[in-house]
């Protein structure tokens, strides 16, 4: 059987029924049982999401999506000036002087 990956939403709804039913009397092992979860994933996303509301989820997620897409452009920048270097355009200009810059 395949791993299921939570979404982050479900993480925090799978949190606050635990909370719940914990606070109904429930023990907690039970309680884990019945959202399907074990006590190590309990404890795991208690320390990464414990306490996040869905306000503050939707704002990590955002976060999340633009360091994604500043680390994708600063690799494709990157990418793009080691192609400039490669292709002898900068041939003479790089971080030594050139003959044609002497005279200055």
């Amino acid at each position: 059987m395949g791993i299921k990956r939570h979404k982050p939403e479900e993480i925090v709804t799978k949190l606050r029924q635990v909370e719940v039913l914990c606070g109904q009397g429930m023990p907690r092992l039970d309680a884990f049982r019945q959202v399907q979860i074990t006590e190590q994933t309990f404890y795991r996303w208690r320390k990464q999401y414990g306490g996040m509301g869905t306000d503050q989820l939707k704002e990590l997620k955002r976060l999340q999506k633009e360091n994604d897409r500043l680390r994708r452009a600063g690799s494709f920048n990157g990418w793009m000036r080691f192609q400039w270097r490669m292709s002898g355009k900068n041939q003479g200009h790089g971080t030594t002087q050139c003959r044609c810059h002497q005279h200055m």
